[in-house]
């Protein structure tokens, strides 16, 4: 599967970034007649509804010219999203300064489970700050990592100030 999902990079990422879009992931699950081909893209620019439409029907016009894909499939193609996904190093890049929570498959100072603000990554790995602590992690190390969206608390909706007089 890692080699079909390259392939489809290398057909995929050329369309899209003439598109004026990034090409963020791809990823291939199921087996036989009923993969599953996700595509996620992303932009400075918020992606909307349509612009995702128009992407995808040229993603589809593209694998069915290039026959990469044995058998049927079905096609996703979508944004990131609030809470994304972090699977290659461009994706830690992209979200140092946001909370992020990283499952590692043995611990690492003890915890398998990290969660805190990504405040530096490499080549090699990246560093959260747990509690002003930083934490190195290998990028081999992890099980799975995501940002996490942080709601900030604003003022209630109806509440009126009070005045003094």
């Amino acid at each position: 599967m890692a080699d079909t999902a390259e392939r489809l990079w290398g057909v995929i990422e050329p369309y899209v970034a003439a598109e004026g879009i990034e090409l963020d992931d791809i990823e291939l699950q199921g087996g036989g007649g009923a993969q599953t081909v996700r595509v996620v893209v992303d932009s400075p620019e918020a992606i909307d509804v349509e612009r995702i439409a128009e992407l995808s029907r040229g993603i589809s016009r593209l694998l069915d010219a290039e026959d990469l894909i044995d058998g049927s499939y079905t096609l996703e193609v979508s944004s990131p999203g609030l809470e994304r996904k972090l699977r290659r190093p461009r994706h830690f890049e992209k979200s140092i300064d946001r909370e992020v929570k990283v499952k590692t498959f043995a611990p690492i100072d003890g915890e398998r489970l990290h969660r805190g603000r990504l405040v530096s990554a490499d080549d090699e790995g990246f560093d959260v700050e747990i509690e002003g602590t930083p934490r190195r992690i290998a990028y081999g190390d992890v099980a799975s990592a995501r940002t996490v969206f942080v709601w900030e608390k604003g003022a209630k909706p109806g509440k009126k100030r009070s005045r003094r007089r």
